[in-house]
């Protein structure tokens, strides 16, 4: 596979993936159609072979082989599924003066006028009384429209959108108490609205991902914080499963919810990996001790979008460490354990990009702007497995629609399938 191969791959999983839940459903069934198996967490597990579980919107697959022992080590990619956006609210059907609103709560830290004047989706699940989940997706329906400049002659010294008063999409026209939005999801869904008991729905984007510049070296999409990582390693778990056997158990865990805190029974924070690493060695018939073992032979690489260096504002980076589009995936590093790359998990990466013949740039903030966080130090922190950060570097992040370069999502894509099939 190519970079442009791979970017219209990874085009398409996006749009596949307006939401966490179906970005897990989607990637669940590119699992099955390479050979994977859904297994259900109250079910008995198989020893070895391909398997995944999705947990919500989370998804954890893994391969393992038949010469893995109860000592074998987790070879674990970490992404995560979920973006910055708005969640749709309890009594979510609003408006006033005949327009049809719709009461949303914003959800992580978005760009909020990033998402002004765009044909926007919900998407997402609702859960049937009886605890039967249907995916919605509802295509082009909603927008957040701005105030016209004429009403507004500030607006270009400094926009301030007021998160409760101004982020009411509109999506029709109307009466509240005459249509009702949550009875349009129900139709696009094919369900009764009389049955739905609750709902996880988020707005997301609807213009399709997009290859340009002079060379068609950008790529732009929404939803790549972090779909990037996740379809990385998705891809390499389908390529390096094809081995009948290995040193290693590759594992792809990708969460939910890290753009609130991964505070979350399908988050980092939660109990989804170790329960499935748990269950693994189990079935390899590990003792405690054993397990422990295979902990101390594991590597994690927590993947997650990182920032390249911005044309405009250079000031707001590091001045030594410029990372730039198509240079490779970053290597983030943080003195306060922002991100948990060390100096031991450093080394490992750099060999691993050294097999796979892909280029890597380090990125380190600037001391004048806070760092953000990854599930990178949460992993180490909860299971006490070496981890280091690792990323896309993009332009726009928190954006609806975010920036890359063309060659970084392959690059890292080689490494990993590298990384699924080598002890480190």
């Amino acid at each position: 596979m190519t970079s442009v191969e791979h970017i219209l791959d990874l085009r398409d999983y996006i749009e596949a993936s307006p939401s966490s839940f179906h970005a897990a459903h989607e990637a669940g069934r590119r699992l099955e159609a390479a050979g994977f198996t859904r297994l259900l967490e109250s079910a008995e597990w198989p020893r070895h072979g391909r398997h995944f579980v999705i947990r919500d919107g989370a998804l954890i697959a893994w391969v393992t082989p038949e010469d893995a022992t109860a000592t074998t080590g987790f070879n674990i990619l970490g992404a995560h599924t979920d973006s910055p956006s708005f969640k749709l609210k309890p009594k979510p059907t609003t408006g006033r003066f005949g327009w049809l609103q719709a009461g949303v709560e914003v959800y992580g830290g978005p760009l909020l006028n990033s998402w002004l004047d765009r044909e926007l989706q919900l998407a997402g699940r609702l859960v049937d009384l009886d605890g039967t989940e249907s995916l919605v997706a509802t295509g082009p329906l909603l927008r957040f429209p701005q105030l016209a400049i004429h009403l507004d002659r500030a607006a270009n010294d400094g926009l301030k959108l007021d998160r409760q008063q101004h982020m009411n999409p509109v999506w029709g026209q109307g009466h509240p108490g005459k249509e009702d939005l949550l009875g349009l999801l129900a139709d696009r869904a094919g369900v009764d609205v009389a049955t739905i008991g609750g709902y996880d729905i988020v707005v997301a984007d609807t213009q399709p991902g997009q290859v340009f510049g002079a060379n068609n070296e950008f790529f732009a999409a929404g939803r790549m914080d972090n779909l990037t990582s996740v379809h990385a390693g998705l891809t390499a778990l389908i390529n390096a499963s094809q081995a009948t056997a290995g040193t290693v158990v590759p594992v792809l865990a990708a969460f939910d919810h890290e753009e609130i805190g991964s505070g979350s029974r399908s988050g980092a924070c939660g109990p989804i990996l170790e329960d499935i690493l748990t269950r693994v060695s189990d079935g390899l018939g590990a003792s405690v001790s054993d397990r422990r073992r295979a902990f101390a032979n594991s590597f994690c690489v927590s993947a997650d979008a990182g920032h390249a260096v911005h044309p405009n504002y250079s000031e707001r980076h590091d001045p030594a460490n410029l990372p730039v589009l198509n240079g490779g995936p970053l290597l983030k590093i943080n003195a306060n354990q922002r991100y948990a790359t060390d100096a031991t998990g450093a080394a490992i990466w750099a060999g691993l990009c050294s097999a796979a013949g892909a280029p890597y740039q380090e990125f380190v903030s600037n001391n004048d702007v806070p760092c953000g966080s990854t599930i990178g130090p949460l992993t180490a922190t909860r299971l006490g497995i070496r981890t280091v950060d690792v990323g896309t570097p993009l332009l726009s992040m928190h954006s609806a629609r975010e920036l890359c370069g063309v060659d970084d999502p392959f690059h890292l894509a080689r490494i990993a399938e590298t990384f699924f099939r080598t002890a480190v």
